[in-house]
């Protein structure tokens, strides 16, 4: 067992559960509400309910489709019909999905009741466990409608990972090896010929929470130093959103973001002398990961307008985080349309 304490809430990591059950026994919450999918409720709830013996289900669909306005209003309607008052307690038991849209719809329902979130993925272990981003998505991109609230407590337990398909496991890798490429150089080593199949998971999740900890702690609000936690998503957030709503087997985040952070390293060379070498690095073992996909007709000029709306930019100018070298993370970058165009065609002339 391992607790990684913030400001204002922990972190528990602890496949036994006993930190959970320590924090529902500890506050007067006058009632639980666990909001699942269709997969961890048959997947994740049986294990929830081991620790906790009386709650009510609020159930959503799953996929970053449903992360949207519509889907709030059916978990506040599930939420009246409930009874539910500003004593109660909001459990998410899922992705990032699932903690994003359910931080959200917590803190907006009689104008905020207390959540906790229990990520069931690698994925939102590493990523949205620390933070305080919540939000949904509109129409015009991703995550645009949404706020900064921190969860009563986040809790970490491995043994969600039996429940993942090899390519949502795999998914989660994407933003550990983010962690190490921003702020870990000799991290990002120990990765170069990691087996991520057998790696001790708890001891790396540990880490890049660590990681993750040291930023935001920093810069909690995405003033400053926390933009560098954007590698890779400025063209991956857009091949993300243009894959979700023109595909029918639409990229995962990880999958996207992992072509993002090749485009935006050989940019890094380019605005920020990051070395050749590290280009070749960061690209193979990507790669190894992550198999090229065919993103050809994924055209500039339609990434452009959802990269045009990225919360990160500065009036029409496309901003970017990007490397020195491995390890070391400038943000605040500008790019210019040709040279996303650019990046693009370097990632589409790579051979796996």
């Amino acid at each position: 067992m391992k607790t990684i304490p913030l400001t204002d809430y922990s972190i528990f990591i602890d496949d036994t559960f006993v930190d959970f059950q320590n924090f529902i026994q500890q506050n007067n919450y006058s009632s639980f509400l666990v909001l699942v999918d269709e997969n961890t409720k048959e997947h994740c709830l049986p294990i929830l309910k081991k620790y906790i013996s009386s709650f009510h289900i609020i159930e959503t669909c799953s996929g970053e489709h449903h992360k949207n306005i519509s889907t709030c209003e059916q978990i506040w309607q599930q939420l009246i019909e409930h009874n539910t008052d500003r004593k109660a307690l909001f459990i998410n038991l899922g992705g990032g999905v699932i903690g994003d849209m359910g931080g959200f719809a917590a803190c907006c329902y009689k104008r905020g009741i207390d959540f906790i979130n229990i990520p069931t993925t690698l994925l939102s272990q590493v990523d949205s466990s620390i933070g305080g981003k919540l939000g949904i998505d509109f129409k015009y991109g991703k995550n645009l409608i949404g706020l900064f609230k921190n969860p009563k407590a986040v809790f970490v337990a491995s043994s969600f990972f039996k429940t993942l398909p090899t390519r949502q496991f795999i998914n989660g890798w994407a933003e550990i090896f983010k962690h190490a490429l921003i702020h870990d150089k000799q991290q990002w080593e120990k990765y170069k010929n990691i087996d991520i199949q057998q790696a001790n998971i708890n001891d790396i999740v540990f880490h890049s929470l660590l990681i993750k900890k040291q930023v935001v702690e920093t810069d909690p609000f995405e003033k400053g130093l926390r933009k560098i936690l954007n590698f890779g998503h400025t063209i991956g957030h857009a091949i993300e959103a243009y894959s979700l709503e023109n595909e029918t087997n639409s990229l995962l985040h990880g999958e996207a973001i992992a072509i993002g952070m090749i485009c935006e390293a050989y940019l890094s060379v380019k605005k920020c002398g990051m070395p050749e070498e590290d280009l070749k690095s960061i690209t193979h073992v990507l790669l190894k990961h992550f198999p090229k996909q065919p993103i050809a007709h994924f055209s500039i000029e339609k990434l452009l307008p959802i990269m045009r709306i990225d919360k990160k930019n500065e009036g029409a100018v496309i901003m970017a985080a990007l490397l020195s070298e491995i390890g070391n993370c400038r943000y605040d970058i500008p790019i210019s349309e040709i040279e996303i165009a650019e990046s693009l065609s370097y990632y589409i002339s790579l051979k796996n």
